[in-house]
């Protein structure tokens, strides 16, 4: 059978046209480029994954491209954490690329436009370009500086490159048309000083290309064919193309290809937000402990918090490629990382809320390995040993003094199965002066230990609960993590920060016990606590004291809070 063929998304239908009106396959190439402000988000994963996808679909090279003009904000910690994450993913990018390579080349182009008598330099404050720049709806008024000579404009262009100028003092701008319905075509500056070290360049400059007139000309230097970005840079590709065809008309014969912008829709996700700017907020007023914190969408947060690069790429893939903008329910993540540890994670035995039991007719001293299953899923995962012994914790939960017909779990009088173990009764129990339940006691069926093969071992009860033997258990910290926000668009109120919508309950660390098999996990680990939940081993673990973080639940549990 032949393999069914997916439809075209509309990026893939533009450079299926552009093929078959003469661009040679050959020609393809395309580029992620991050500014190194922050760490990469869940809302970035979409645009790598259509750059890098397209990619793979067409083996056309992708490049990764460190938009670095503002070295106010960008550090040399973003561009690693930037690497290791889109490496993680899976992708690989041909070309390691910055912007600050092109620094010498914009220069020379900027000093041809200013030739040109297409850009000049400007003395107006910021405040005064503002007012000046007009309204959507009025048109602006032309800068009192627009018609420099090209010597003056050359001269003060040299100084400000020389540090002769204070910051503010002067700026360089294309002289395009201020009456545009498009304020982006208003002059726009193309320089501004900055007496700031660069990561990479140190203080070899003192004057930084804006983005607009980097980001084009950047991939016009590479020769990107298509230059793929989100919607809210559709307004800038009129600009892009006004500067990508002045310098052509200086550079065609070294750099022949124009690239193409095209727009997607961005990824936005209920109960998150996607502002760099903001994220970093959350870091320094120490709402959460860092950038990779598991409750953040960076996705270094959510390596680990356990989630995977496969449930991450099932996720965009079922996103889609769109032209409008819309909020995907986070549910939809949560609901791909179920579905991808269902098939690889391990099944262990943990209890978080214990409480003893006691089984009265065990006999004392005795124990035994029981055999599990490590994955009913994938059939090549084996299966491991779990001791059992007369003294075990279950779950708090999991035991009622009386309770109705539907509470399956165990009650006084009747009868549960431990997994992979026995048929269990409860005949009493012990409190505290509080009243709360300290111990519990039960009797055992010795015949009906799991696969022994009897009569007694098939008999069916509605009720089956995980354990850990106590004399066995090892003890772990378990951070059971929720979602960081409790409104589902936090950012998106006029009257309201979006700090008010933080959830004070987004983060409980449990003193649990874990069945000793989990002594030897690794960080990053990932396991399904039987009836809990998949979590995983956090970077801070070690063995002599285990961490685990709860990466979701087994369903969703969060429409039953609302």
């Amino acid at each position: 059978m032949s393999e069914e063929k997916l439809p075209l998304n509309f990026l893939e239908q533009i450079i299926e046209e552009d093929l078959a009106n003469g661009m040679s396959k050959e020609n393809l190439r395309f580029r992620f480029p991050p500014e190194p402000n922050g760490y990469l988000h869940i809302g970035h994963t979409k645009a790598i994954g259509i750059s890098f996808g397209l990619g793979e679909k067409y083996n056309a090279p992708v490049n990764l491209r460190f938009d670095d003009t503002n070295p106010a904000k960008e550090e040399q910690e973003y561009v690693d954490a930037i690497k290791e994450d889109i490496s993680w993913l899976g992708y690989t990018w041909a070309n390691e690329l910055y912007s600050s390579d092109y620094f010498q080349q914009l220069y020379d182009w900027a000093l041809l436009l200013i030739k040109d008598g297409k850009a000049y330099v400007d003395s107006q404050t910021s405040e005064e370009m503002r007012i000046q720049k007009g309204t959507p709806t009025e048109a602006g008024t032309n800068s009192p500086y627009r018609n420099r000579s090209v010597e003056e404009n050359l001269e003060l262009f040299q100084g400000m490159k020389d540090g002769k100028f204070k910051e503010g003092e002067h700026t360089l701008r294309a002289k395009i048309d201020m009456a545009s319905p498009n304020m982006l075509l208003r002059d726009p500056l193309m320089y501004r000083i900055m007496y700031k070290s660069h990561h990479r360049t140190g203080t070899d400059w003192c004057i930084y290309p804006m983005y607009d007139w980097t980001h084009g000309e950047s991939d016009y230097i590479e020769q990107i064919s298509h230059s793929l970005c989100s919607l809210e840079f559709k307004p800038h590709r009129e600009l892009y193309d006004w500067f990508k065809e002045n310098v052509y008309s200086y550079s065609s014969n070294a750099y022949p290809l124009q690239p193409k912008q095209r727009e997607f829709s961005r990824l936005n996700l209920s109960y998150t937000i996607m502002s760099k700017r903001k994220l970093l907020t959350l870091v320094e007023n120490g709402v959460v402990a860092g950038w990779d914190d598991p409750r953040m969408p960076t996705i270094s947060g959510l390596r680990r918090r356990g989630y995977t690069p496969n449930s991450i790429k099932n996720f965009i893939e079922t996103v889609g490629v769109s032209k409008r903008e819309n909020v995907i329910d986070v549910a939809l993540l949560e609901f791909k990382i179920r579905e991808d540890l269902n098939k690889t994670a391990n099944r262990v035995m943990a209890v978080l809320d214990p409480v003893k039991v006691i089984i009265d007719n065990y006999p004392e001293g005795k124990e035994e390995l029981l055999i599990a299953e490590n994955n009913p899923e994938d059939e090549n995962s084996g299966v491991r040993e779990v001791p059992f012994s007369r003294e075990i914790y279950i779950e708090r939960e999991d035991f009622r003094e009386e309770a109705n017909k539907k509470f399956f779990r165990l009650k006084l009088g009747k009868e549960v199965r431990l997994k992979n173990a026995y048929l269990i009764s409860a005949t009493s129990c012990e409190k505290d002066e509080n009243g709360e339940i300290t111990t519990i006691h039960c009797s055992y069926d010795p015949l009906t230990k799991s696969g022994s093969g009897t009569e007694e071992s098939k008999r069916k009860v509605k009720g089956t609960l995980h354990w850990v033997s106590i004399k066995h258990a090892v003890k772990a910290e378990v951070r059971a993590y929720d979602r960081l926000f409790l409104d589902e668009a936090p950012d998106s109120h006029k009257d309201k920060d979006f700090m008010e919508f933080i959830n004070p309950s987004s983060l409980e660390i449990i003193n649990a016990y874990v069945e000793p098999s989990l002594q030897s996990a690794k960080i990053g680990e990932r396991f399904q606590f039987q009836r809990l939940g998949y979590f995983n081993v956090d970077n801070d673990s070690t063995s002599e004291n285990l961490v685990f973080n709860k990466t979701v639940g087994l369903r969703d549990s969060w429409g039953n809070k609302n």
